[in-house]
């Protein structure tokens, strides 16, 4: 599974840089995230209950972020398991480019493996439900970097 996307916040890069940084952001915009902890600083912890289709599942994963270039761009992998409701895996490479002053557009370009129960309901629904939660994710980033930001 593949999701691309932009997405223009309204904050200057900085500002997005260090929320894409930080646990107590992420660990609000994060949609079903539980628990959020970070290891050290390029490594998370997380815990995350979403519901796709019919299966409800707890995912206990790892974040790393690699090839960091503040604050421009870095690759984020993870990996989670879910139980009997199976695993997931992927990456994203997130670049941010200043548009304006005061507005920073957010790229992203994410890749995405599933496995067990979960991946037999079908890429239609897996394809959809991915799209949902980034773009709750985005909304709720945009949101509460917006409000930091005044």
């Amino acid at each position: 599974m593949e999701l691309s996307d932009t997405v223009a916040i309204p904050a200057t890069r900085e500002i997005v840089w260090q929320a894409l940084n930080n646990v107590d952001v992420l660990r609000q915009c994060i949609p079903g995230c539980q628990e959020l902890t970070q290891d050290s600083p390029s490594e998370m912890a997380a815990k995350v209950t979403l519901k796709v289709g019919p299966v409800k599942a707890k995912f206990e994963g790892e974040v790393t972020l690699s090839e960091i270039n503040a604050p421009e761009s870095y690759v984020l992998s993870g990996a989670g398991k879910g139980g009997v409701a199976g695993f997931a895996k992927g990456s994203a490479i997130v670049r941010l480019e200043e548009s304006s002053p005061n507005e920073t557009v957010l790229h992203y370009d994410a890749r995405a493996d599933v496995g067990g129960k979960i991946a037999q309901l079908g890429s239609r629904l897996l394809d959809s439900t991915a799209k949902k939660l980034a773009k709750k994710f985005f909304e709720d980033f945009s949101a509460v970097v917006a409000k930091s930001a005044t």
